[in-house]
């Protein structure tokens, strides 16, 4: 099963970081590829993610497990959406932790892959370190004050 980890140290106090990760909506603003997020609720949420051609693919998620200021986790729903021909079970997580010079950020992504995709897991983990910086990347910019 791919698994790719990365950690960041962001200058910002874990509580801003937290408003930003525990609010789907801002998804769009940090989280690459998505075009827009719909049908946000307690424990689900849906991105609309932008691809190369332009057009929106949906992609459903629920959040598995919330502690404040500490850990967000949520897996995609795979069933019905054009990546259950390549994925078994997507996992994201993100712990905080404070530090002297604002908050460590570590993002895990844990992909359970199928068929011919189980045979090329060097793929997904390239795709993911990709992802996971970007994202980690765009958090920073955010949290950043600005001088």
């Amino acid at each position: 099963m791919p698994t790719t980890r990365m950690q960041r140290t962001l200058p910002a106090p874990p509580a801003d970081v937290w408003r930003i990760l525990n609010d789907p909506y801002h998804q769009e603003r940090w989280w690459p590829r998505v075009r827009r997020v719909e049908d946000v609720d307690l424990d689900r949420f849906t991105q609309v993610l932008a691809t190369q051609r332009g057009k929106g693919v949906r992609a459903d998620f629920a959040i598995l497990a919330r502690e404040e200021e500490e850990l967000l986790q949520w897996e995609q729903l795979l069933e019905g959406s054009p990546f259950e021909r390549l994925l078994e079970e997507a996992v994201t997580t993100f712990t905080l932790a404070p530090a002297d010079d604002g908050t460590v950020v570590a993002v895990e992504l844990q992909q359970r892959t199928l068929g011919w995709s189980r045979l090329a897991p060097w793929l997904y983990k390239r795709a993911a370190r990709r992802q996971l910086g970007e994202a980690l990347d765009a958090l920073a910019e955010l949290v950043t004050p600005p001088r």
